[in-house]
């Protein structure tokens, strides 16, 4: 029998420790659990919740021992106590004696008597106190509160005030629902839905796109005999109004650059309903191989797979209706689904900031006249989104700024651009500008 507590540790320890993520790792482990006829849904649950909330339990942890010796404690030992706590106070399912035994018993294992008595210590502690006392200035607050770095709080209250940062950051700390993006080329909503509903599956039907329903039930969703069968996939909204926005249409030559994993260029695919040509190109041959995959289950004839590095893929020439760029960005908006992106301390804001103006600046040499290009990120910077496409208007005079509420609904755009913002719309952060070329 796996213990299915001692692997999330392991997986916890090393994503926590080496800044890495976490989900090919779950991924290997969720395999064997499932092979062994056992259930996986803790082990998901305890990796993604210790990493997502492991500044708000160290903070805790803190209070009920020396502070000055805790700080000193080996990682290894901290993420027991997180592992702990976590069960404690996140998981009601979860009887209490059950949270403190079955740490303990990991601790006793993996690291001795001496050990398993400090962890039994704090965790027994916190259940007799149970009350704890939140730094009073706001930013800090926040931060370990709702456990995030403190300089994106800082950045998120001066763009929306304490109140709205405080429900940005409840938001991401929910379990996300999932999303699922109807295939329109093999089947319609209507009939999605009667079949999900017979299969026990209640899905809602989202305000922003008509090709997307909502559920709760993402694990009864992904075993689902008709995802591998190609009725549908997994796509947030955000992603499927960006596509909407560039309004592909039937018969056009479209690219799609940094293209993987591809959840936008098969939407784009479905919505030319096969036709014309999509040229998708990615330097990381593993998530093409990933698109491919998806292509194939999706049953898409339309799209030319390509590995190359955008800035090498060529000839350079204004040939294409419609160019996406869905750039590398840091991540901002999709804080829910993705725990260890608020915690990545490999992120070079400047770096990132060039290359998203060398691609804006490259996509819109393939455009042929009165072409469409949008800009599109996974963030909620300013710097990454209004200000980068501002300085390309500014030094590209042939391209004109066309309003996103003409081609999406208004409540998901400002100030002429598609942005959702996760705690008003229930949905992954997204920004997206669409921009004309002249004829």
């Amino acid at each position: 029998m796996i213990d299915v507590r001692l692997e999330a540790y392991k997986i916890i320890l090393k994503v926590i420790s080496k800044n890495i993520f976490s989900d090919k790792l779950l991924q290997q482990m969720i395999r064997k659990i499932n092979q062994a006829g056992e259930r996986s849904d803790l082990l998901y649950v305890l990796v993604k919740g210790v990493i997502k909330m492991h500044l708000n339990l160290e903070y805790i942890a803190s209070q009920y021992t020396d502070s000055k010796k805790f700080s000193n404690t080996n990682i290894k030992i901290k993420i027991l106590l997180y592992m702990g706590l976590y069960q404690l106070i996140y998981c009601d399912y979860i009887p209490q004696h059950a949270a403190v035994n079955e740490t303990v018993s990991i601790a006793k294992k993996m690291y001795g008597e001496k050990i398993s008595k400090f962890i039994n210590a704090i965790l027994r502690k916190y259940l007799r106190e149970e009350k704890i006392e939140y730094p009073l200035e706001n930013l800090d607050r926040i931060s370990v509160q709702y456990s995030f770095p403190k300089e994106i709080v800082e950045k998120w209250i001066e763009y929306w005030g304490v109140k709205d940062t405080e429900r940005l950051c409840a938001y991401y700390n929910q379990p996300p629902n999932l999303h699922i993006r109807i295939n329109t080329c093999a089947t319609n909503k209507k009939r999605l839905m009667e079949y999900l509903l017979r299969r026990d599956i209640i899905v809602i039907e989202s305000d922003a796109s008509e090709n997307i329903l909502i559920t709760e039930q993402a694990r009864d969703v992904l075993n689902e005999i008709s995802f591998s069968e190609g009725y549908f996939s997994i796509q947030d909204v955000s992603a499927a109004l960006v596509v909407e926005l560039l309004t592909p249409e039937q018969n056009e030559s479209i690219l799609d650059l940094f293209a993987a994993p591809g959840g936008k260029a098969t939407y784009i695919a479905e919505l030319m309903r096969n036709s014309g040509e999509l040229i998708a190109v990615d330097k990381f041959p593993n998530k093409i191989k990933k698109l491919k995959r998806a292509v194939e289950r999706l049953q898409i004839t339309n799209i030319k797979l390509n590995v190359n590095d955008t800035f090498k893929y060529g000839p350079i020439a204004p040939a294409y209706d419609r160019v996406l760029l869905d750039v590398p960005c840091s991540g901002w908006g999709v804080f829910q689904k993705k725990a260890e992106l608020r915690w990545q301390k490999n992120q070079d804001m400047k770096e990132l900031l060039k290359l998203q103006k060398r691609a804006l600046d490259l996509g819109a040499r393939f455009l042929c006249p009165g072409g469409i290009l949008v800009y599109s990120t996974c963030t909620l910077n300013k710097e990454e989104n209004e200000k980068q496409v501002e300085k390309f208007l500014n030094r590209n005079s042939e391209f004109t700024l066309e309003l996103a509420e003409q081609f999406i609904p208004k409540e998901f755009t400002e100030t002429g651009y598609l942005k959702t913002i996760p705690f008003k719309h229930n949905s992954d952060g997204a920004f997206a500008a669409r921009m004309k070329k002249k004829i």
